[in-house]
């Protein structure tokens, strides 16, 4: 199902719902922007997202993204190890559930 090309079929979504995508696109822009926090960091975060969500388009346009704004492999492998902490991380905390009375 995952196919990079896939995402020239938004150009339907933008064509069929014109309002709602171009305020999307906006958005979109608009919080990947440098503010307080630099593009780098906005997409390395992104990744992260990413990694948690397994969303294999977001994986490939964020890193591609984070690496263009002068990501380092290194930074790139540690946000790999963060995403998996926090993932690994909500199975441990929410295992508590399992002792309640």
């Amino acid at each position: 199902m995952f196919d990079m090309k896939n995402l020239g079929q938004l150009k339907k979504l933008d064509d069929n719902a014109p309002d709602a995508m171009k305020a999307f696109w906006a958005f979109d822009k608009a919080a990947f922007a440098p503010g307080a926090i630099d593009v780098q960091h906005k997409q390395l975060m992104a990744v992260a997202v990413a990694l948690t969500t397994q969303c294999p388009y977001c994986i490939e346009l964020h890193t591609q993204a984070a690496r263009e704004a002068g990501a380092s492999e290194a930074q790139l492998s540690e946000v790999a190890v963060i995403a998996a902490a926090i993932r690994a991380g909500g199975a441990i905390t929410h295992a508590t559930h399992l002792f309640q009375k």
